[in-house]
């Protein structure tokens, strides 16, 4: 029961982004179905999958995203990886963020306590040596990164780089990558709505 505990969470989570994105409802109950079939969801042990937590970084003056060459899957994505345990997947995002762009001040936009994902992704990881073809349910977070902060890569990664995110699609022609932008630059028109003039 105790483990049960520690998906309430992220179902809590799901549950409110359905609400938000009922148009997908689809991968919301696919995640869904995963997560409580699954006690041991947030670990890599667990075979079939697990959650994962990825974050979509914009620059202080938000003209550029932030991606990196994945090492092991050899293509431009955004900053992200396993939750190891952790049932909080925004605090795995962030965690990923700050472990994998060498940067320490982030801001997650909406302000609420516990933000809902900018996205969610359920994608298949090939089998790589000992290891088989999984897949992973994965958290898709937004933030600004603070101004002035320089970049370290990570031995996850071969590079990392700002990139202007009108050219996003001259470097990768990544779905869920492009989906991202879309849904932070609708995020961004829709904040500016709410904020009014003042902003």
């Amino acid at each position: 029961e105790g483990r049960k505990m520690h998906r309430k969470h992220l179902l809590e989570i799901l549950r409110r982004y359905a609400l938000a994105h009922p148009e997908e409802m689809v991968t919301v109950d696919r995640m869904r179905h995963f997560v409580e079939a699954h006690e041991d969801c947030f670990l890599r042990t667990c075979v079939p999958g697990h959650v994962t937590a990825s974050c979509w970084i914009l620059s202080a003056d938000r003209a550029n995203a932030l991606l990196t060459h994945h090492a092991k899957l050899g293509r431009w994505l955004q900053l992200g990886g396993h939750a190891d345990g952790d049932s909080d997947p925004f605090s795995v995002a962030l965690r990923e963020a700050r472990e994998e762009s060498g940067m320490e001040k982030f801001l997650e936009p909406s302000g609420e306590a516990t933000p809902l994902p900018l996205d969610m992704d359920i994608h298949e990881i090939p089998a790589r040596g000992a290891e088989p073809a999984h897949l992973h349910y994965d958290l898709r977070y937004l933030l600004m990164a603070g101004p002035n902060q320089p970049l370290q890569i990570s031995e996850e990664s071969k590079d990392l780089r700002w990139v202007e995110r009108g050219s996003l699609s001259g470097l990768t022609d990544e779905e869920s990558v492009l989906r991202l932008e879309r849904k932070a630059t609708a995020w961004l028109e829709s904040s500016k709505t709410m904020a009014g003039p003042a902003d």
